[in-house]
């Protein structure tokens, strides 16, 4: 999940300046116990800053931090995020089972569930979504999330089935892929599968036609395009003479692995084992979108100018773009009754002084996470509504490898090994300097890999050899003069911490390397779509932070159809990441997602150089809301304590 923050609240910005005009770190040194006003608001209304504004408030289309926040508050999901450990809690579904290999998965629907025009949810509602959410049409950034379900990936790529025409056969996957793994359980016959219940009152599911077609070997499927298809069996003779004289046929939504078994029961059948997915289903992607309101106005339903429909504990009052988000509190949600505020107020910004001013000052109760202002560091750290934590979060720069100079592997690591990650982390104060991919003190027990460390002269070395010598000046400076700088650059989000993150790489390249590499800052949106087409030369500012609590939720983003945007792509780190995903030992499956990342970090597409903490302030006043590994917040348990006995002197415990 892409972490990020955006532009001012220009109202709420002009009070804070006219307040604090003056105001210096100096100056914050006091001896207050708390940061600024502690006084509760006076009505029953949650006021945040959450970050950029949202790119969308259409659950599937964001990646970003921030709308996943919003999206928490407004629709619902088959799980939600517990506030504490983020671990999969019952949300609409109130129970479920799984095989034994975590390659089926049955979720038993509560029958309380409404949208908040009042209509009924059922399973229907979740086949609709989870089909929109990969649909080719939709195009989410999101869909790889998916592409364990079976047929996800075939029916998002616009891929065909190969059936011969006199016996309505198809192909079979199996007959023609090199690898010899095992199907999972949820491809082999029905008899050979046994379920592990959740709950005592679980019973055997009934059988259906789908059902047996997804316990049938998998299908061959090659890819739509023409061009590819030809490109592909042109290199495998045996292929190509099967398909000959067989019919292609187009890979559906009907083929998706989502089954409603009834009115309240989802059946979710899996291309292999993925231990990991009932928490994965928190995520955005799966949430519920409403199949009434796309049919009435298309993709154009989630527009600030719509009575838009949800099913979270809040529904949307208010929305003035670039100003504030209002929601309040939905009567028809099934859990209402455990709703204790009537409004959250999302305020959009991106810089971090003026928030923290906001703050200061009493107009919100809380802020994003990375906020606090470096320079405000050693006040601010001091005072009780402090949130202090790690952070299942990273910082890297993401490299587009498929244009020169960086498409060479010497260059990326050079441009790595003159960067002293050390020193960025005393300057930053408040990250652990990385060199895997995966966060530090996150995972237990899992055996992390190292990248390069900081040696300027190895990544001069590696210039030279690349053809770009650099040579030792006079004063001591060094000078690479044939490197194309106009071929590179590094594009950041418009955000004060990101440009004082890219001054301070540009600052090191230039010291260790001899090379100025330009800064340009783009609008959030602009800036995720030339990430993500790679339409930017060399670097990006890359963040992101966990989907779910396992370290796959980073390695995935290199995953085939991921959100690396780097194009670096390798069908052997694909290989080591599935067969680790079909060990149902969980030190051994550690073990080969360790190997694939080393396997990762090693090509070089991405420059991991820190694990951060969550770094943000709330009122003590403010209770339900905790320091968890994802700044993600389940809001229906966030209140406004009024008692000052009860508040929050400190940071509030994660422990159960």
């Amino acid at each position: 999940m892409i972490i990020r923050a955006s532009k001012n609240v220009i109202a709420l910005i002009l009070l804070a300046s006219f307040v604090l005009t003056s105001l210096s770190c100096s100056s914050l040194s006091n001896s207050e116990v708390f940061f600024g006003a502690t006084a509760p608001p006076k009505l029953n209304i949650f006021r945040y800053v959450t970050g950029d504004e949202p790119e969308s408030l259409d659950p599937p289309i964001s990646t970003g931090q921030p709308e996943a926040r919003i999206y928490m508050a407004l629709f619902d999901g088959l799980v939600e995020y517990h506030p504490k450990s983020l671990q999969p809690m019952p949300a609409m579904a109130e129970r479920w089972d799984v095989n034994n290999d975590s390659s089926e998965f049955t979720f038993h629907l509560r029958q309380n569930g409404r949208w908040s025009n009042g209509d009924p949810i059922d399973a229907n509602d979740f086949v609709y979504s989870f089909r929109r959410a990969v649909s080719p049409e939709l195009a989410s950034r999101n869909a790889y999330l998916a592409a364990y379900i079976k047929y996800s990936q075939e029916y998002n790529s616009g891929a065909v089935f190969v059936r011969d025409p006199q016996t309505k056969q198809f192909l079979l996957a199996k007959d023609y892929k090199e690898s010899a793994a095992p199907e999972p359980l949820s491809s082999q016959p029905l008899g050979t599968v046994e379920y592990r219940a959740t709950a005592e009152e679980s019973t055997p599911d009934p059988d259906s036609a789908f059902h047996q077609l997804m316990h049938s070997p998998a299908r061959l499927s090659l890819p739509g395009d023409p061009k590819a298809r030809t490109k592909l069996l042109d290199k495998d003779a045996k292929l190509k003479a099967a398909i000959e004289g067989k019919e292609l046929v187009p890979v559906t939504k009907e083929d998706f692995g989502v089954e409603a078994v009834d009115k309240y029961t989802l059946r979710i059948s899996l291309v292999q084992s993925a231990p990991f997915f009932v928490g994965l289903l928190a995520h955005q992607v799966f949430r519920l979108v409403p199949k009434k309101a796309i049919e009435q106005y298309g993709e154009r339903w989630a527009e600030p100018n719509r009575e838009i429909i949800s099913c979270g504990p809040f529904k949307v009052k208010t929305w003035q773009p670039y100003d504030k988000l209002i929601v309040e509190r939905d009567p028809m949600y099934w859990d209402a009754a455990t709703v204790k505020l009537d409004e959250i107020h999302f305020y959009p910004m991106s810089d971090n002084p003026s928030i923290m001013n906001l703050y200061k000052v009493g107009e919100v109760d809380a802020v994003l996470n990375h906020t606090v202002p470096n320079a405000w560091l050693e006040v601010v750290k001091t005072k009780k509504d402090y949130m202090d934590g790690v952070e299942a979060s990273i910082d890297f720069l993401q490299i587009n490898v498929t244009q020169p100079p960086m498409n060479d592997v010497r260059v990326r690591k050079a441009f790595n090994y003159a960067i002293d990650k050390n020193a960025w982390a005393a300057w930053r104060k408040i990250v652990k300097p990385l060199t895997a991919f995966t966060p530090e003190g996150i995972f237990q027990g899992y055996p992390q890999p190292k990248g390069d460390q900081f040696d300027p002269e190895k990544a001069r070395q590696l210039l030279t050899e690349a053809g770009f010598p650099v040579t030792k000046n006079a004063d001591g400076s060094f000078s690479c003069r044939n490197f194309p700088v106009d071929q590179v650059e590094y594009i950041y989000n418009t955000q004060e911490s990101n440009k004082a993150m890219a001054e301070w790489m540009q600052a090191q390249w230039k010291q260790n390397l001899g090379i100025t590499i330009s800064l340009r800052n783009m609008e959030w949106k602009t800036f995720l779509n030339a990430r993500a087409k790679l339409e930017y030369k060399g670097f990006s500012r890359g963040a992101w932070s966990a989907d779910y609590m396992d370290p796959f939720t980073f390695l995935s983003l290199f995953y085939t159809g991921g959100e690396s945007g780097t194009g670096w792509e390798d069908p052997k780190y694909v290989a080591i990441l599935d067969e680790a995903n079909r060990q149902l030992d969980p030190a051994k499956r550690y073990e080969l997602l360790a190997k694939a990342e080393k396997y990762m970090i090693d090509a070089q597409p991405v420059i991991p150089f820190d694990t951060a903490s969550v770094n943000w302030v709330k009122k003590p006043y403010v209770k339900g809301m905790y320091p968890n590994p994802g700044s993600l917040f389940a809001w229906k348990f966030v209140y406004i304590e009024r008692d000052q006995a009860k508040w929050d002197t400190g940071t509030p415990s994660l422990a159960d």
